[in-house]
């Protein structure tokens, strides 16, 4: 059993920044990636950003130059930090693990809400 649990989320003035956690705990092995995904209401769960284990990243075109993903190996822990928010970066975000090699098993987090007001 695998347990993810974010935390950060919150109210935030269009232009500000915020910074969200991720940490993982229980039977964890072979990560190959960390990563944050967001819904917002109406919409499709999207990729924002991921850290692969050898510490690679993708971002989302929209938040690239923005978000900065980052982990912690030792502490099984994945941070965004979040800079210049839009109203559109309105959303849910899922934290996400993917571990195994065959096959991968995907585990999410609860997710936390960020609101970006204009």
């Amino acid at each position: 059993q695998v347990q993810l649990v974010e935390s950060g989320g919150g109210l935030v003035q269009a232009g500000g920044s915020l910074r969200l956690s991720c940490a993982a705990s229980g039977s964890i092995f072979s990560i190959n990636a960390m990563g944050w995904y967001r819904q917002a209401p109406g919409k499709q769960r999207e990729l924002v950003a991921v850290i692969t284990s050898g510490g690679s990243t993708k971002y989302a075109d929209s938040v690239k130059g923005r978000f900065t993903i980052s982990r912690d190996n030792a502490k099984n822990s994945v941070y965004l930090q979040m800079n210049s928010l839009k109203p559109e970066d309105t959303a849910v975000y899922y934290c996400n693990l993917n571990m195994g090699v065959m096959p991968r098993y995907d585990y999410w987090g609860q997710g936390t809400q960020v609101t970006v007001s204009s």
